[in-house]
Formats: C-alpha cells, structure tokens, sequence
C-alpha cells in the first residue's frame, strides 16, 4: 500500500514538474514575443526619429539638433525603462498567479490522495479485523 501511495505521488510529482515546464515555456515564449515586440516598436521608433532629425537638420541650427536628439534619446531610455518594469511587473504577476494555482491544484490533489488512502486503511482495517474475528 505504502509503494502504491509512493507511486501515486510520483506520478503527481512528475505531473506537476510536467505542468510547470510547459507553463515556463509557455512564459518563455510569450516573453520572447513580447520582447520581439517590443524590439520592432524601438526600430520603428528608431527610423522615426532618424527620418524626424533628417528633415530638422536641413532647417535647425545643429546644437537645436544636437539638444533635440538627446531630449529624444532620454524620453526613449524612459520609455525603454518603463516598458521593461511594466514587462518584469506582468511577469511575476503571472508567476505568482501560476504558482498560486499551482499550489491550489497540489493541494486538491493531496486531499484526494490522503482521502483515498484514509479509505483504503480502513478498509484493510476492517479487514484485518473481521479476518482475526474469523480465526
């Protein structure tokens, strides 16, 4: 019986170790997704400002240029750190709401398993004490 319950929780364990590799999989390629995203927003926002600057640069003195684009580099450092902490927020987030539920559905699972062993105990119980009963 100790081998079947032992059995039993490996199968669960492995179900889980199973479950929790796919679901950081999953995260992992949604974070790839985003990230490439995120990379083709930067480019296009990349080639807007070079286009912007392009068409400044024949009508603006070249230290309005020069202030110009370190402004736009700061506001785009900002936006890149801000994008990035609201990323790492959402992520651990999910992290936490996969774990919770993770935890949830072990701890059904040890419910059902400690039940199902309580019955067989005292069945075997019982068992035992209408077979001593018998002799």
């Amino acid at each position: 019986h100790e081998r079947e319950h032992d059995r039993e929780i490996s199968e669960l364990a492995a179900k889980h170790s199973e479950e929790m590799e796919k679901l950081r999989a999953e995260l992992k390629e949604e974070q790839r997704h985003l990230l490439d995203e995120l990379q083709q927003q930067m480019a296009a926002t990349h080639r807007a400002e070079q286009e912007q600057a392009q068409l400044q640069s024949q009508t603006l003195h070249s230290l309005e240029l020069e202030a110009l684009r370190l402004t736009l580099n700061n506001m785009h450092t900002s936006q890149l750190e801000l994008t990035q902490s609201n990323l790492r927020k959402e992520k651990e987030t999910a992290l936490m709401e996969l774990r919770e539920m993770l935890n949830d559905k072990r701890a059904q699972e040890v419910a059902i398993l400690q039940s199902r062993h309580q019955l067989e105990w005292e069945r075997i119980k019982e068992q035992c004490l209408k077979e001593k009963e018998d002799l």
